[in-house]
């Protein structure tokens, strides 16, 4: 069919039947990039390990079980908002076939299901699981798969820099702003507070480009006092309503963080050291400061990884949103990868992954590791300097490479889910919908017949 312009076309009576102008969209749909990608994905096996279904009671989903996980790897492929994502779907055909829906001319005007369905899976979300189904169908495309390079990095969630007085001051607001609305249901008269002088020093104190530190510490021993204050209040007008109070467990629960921040923040101002555990967000009380020791960002905010690749194919080792030391966790990423992908005779990780037990380790079962020699050279010194030579510049070229690509351009940048769990599905849709375009396009390359067809 020739290309038409819509405002020279004329109305036709179309004789093709149903059957006949679908596969024509599909086929279509299968040439594109997004359809390389839907044939790279093993939907049957996520489906299954996800443990979805269509229920056949009650109304029925606007999405199926696929199409809840081709919308997640839609998020990380298009890497918009969940709004903007939802307007695509609604006027791209292809973007409809890969989610397993058709709208027919309708419209999905919630753009809120985006996070919903994120909601829902992250509850059944176990990476070890399902990166083992993936590592199955993927394996005949890696490349050298028994080469395993071994890296670390932070995928940041989407946080304001969390400084002493900013956290006092956002558990200070937000705790009056509780009080007043407890004595508004009681009906009882706002005890009196500072509130309102604080907030006029904090404001001041924050349009100043420049602060002082007696400015910082004055301030920061005037919101402790005023918080302190203010968790007590609280405290007492619960006890005394008792019977006619009832607070949601959300409530009580976030009253908790804001205590723990108090505690933490007093210590902190007394002692003038940093605390374990340090709270840095109100409502991600998850998140730690992770120290990293870069130029540009010696501390990041979010999920720290250790990641393993084979081939430029990446998966998830070991995940957390604390900072640990990824230099002990090159057994179990080496014991990972084999039941991944099978025998590991080659081993690469910078110099954080070099110690002595780790070289034990490589040396009783054989594997040949990336390295800087110790001691003294052996008889065949020339050959391993140019195996170390090759695989050093494979993991720093193609491994941080990788993650760069992952964070620019499949929304791993800036995490912008809500929960610590969301987060975890997010990063996981991410790293494998950049999987899923490599392997597509290997895929491509090794049966240009499937792709003809």
């Amino acid at each position: 069919m020739k290309i038409q312009r819509i405002s020279e076309s004329t109305l036709e009576i179309n004789f093709k039947s149903p059957r006949e102008e679908f596969s024509l969209y599909w086929a279509s749909f299968l040439r594109s990039e997004i359809g390389q990608i839907y044939l790279a994905v093993p939907w049957h096996g996520l489906v299954k390990e996800f443990k979805l279904k269509d229920y056949k009671k009650g109304p029925r989903r606007r999405f199926s079980p696929r199409g809840m996980l081709a919308l997640m790897f839609l998020k990380s492929y298009c890497n918009c908002s969940d709004k903007r994502l939802i307007e695509h779907l609604n006027g791209n055909i292809n973007f409809q076939l890969f989610c397993d829906l058709l709208l027919h001319g309708e419209r999905i005007e919630n753009y809120k299901i985006v996070s919903e369905i994120r909601t829902f899976l992250s509850k059944h979300l176990n990476i070890k699981k399902h990166q083992q189904i993936l590592a199955t169908a993927w394996k005949p495309y890696m490349e050298s798969p028994n080469l395993l390079l071994t890296d670390a990095t932070c995928y940041e969630t989407a946080l304001r820099y969390p400084t002493n007085v900013k956290l006092l001051w956002e558990s200070v607001d937000w705790c009056y702003g509780q009080l007043k609305m407890n004595c508004k249901y009681l009906k009882i008269r706002t005890p009196r507070t500072k509130y309102l002088k604080q907030k006029e020093r904090y404001s001041n104190y924050s349009r100043k480009r420049r602060k002082s530190k007696k400015e910082r510490r004055v301030l920061t021993r005037s919101l402790l006092h005023l918080l302190d204050k203010i968790l007590g209040l609280l405290n007492e007008i619960e006890e005394e309503n008792a019977d006619t109070l009832i607070l949601p467990n959300r409530y009580h629960q976030r009253l908790e963080i804001i205590s723990k921040i108090f505690d933490q923040q007093n210590e902190m101002f007394i002692t003038g050291s940093s605390v374990q555990d340090r709270i840095v967000s109100i409502s991600k009380s998850y998140i730690r400061p992770i120290v990293r020791g870069k130029e540009v960002k010696p501390v990041e905010f979010g999920a720290k990884v250790n990641m393993i690749q084979f081939g430029g194919i990446n998966f998830i080792e070991h995940i957390s949103f604390g900072a640990f030391h990824e230099g002990i966790r090159l057994q179990q990423s080496i014991r990972y990868g084999r039941d991944l992908v099978g025998k590991i005779t080659h081993v690469a990780g910078d110099d954080i992954y070099a110690t002595n037990a780790n070289r034990t380790y490589c040396k009783k079962e054989g594997i040949i590791h990336g390295f800087k020699r110790k001691g003294r050279a052996g008889k065949d010194e020339e050959q391993y300097k140019k195996i170390r030579s090759i695989l050093r510049k494979e993991r720093a070229t193609r491994m941080e490479g990788s993650f760069g690509t992952e964070k620019e351009y499949y929304g791993l940048k800036k995490i912008r889910a809500r929960t610590q769990k969301n987060e975890e599905l997010w990063i996981f849709f991410g790293i494998h919908t950049a999987n899923a375009i490599r392997i597509a396009k290997r895929m491509a390359l090794a049966d240009p017949v499937e792709k003809a067809a």
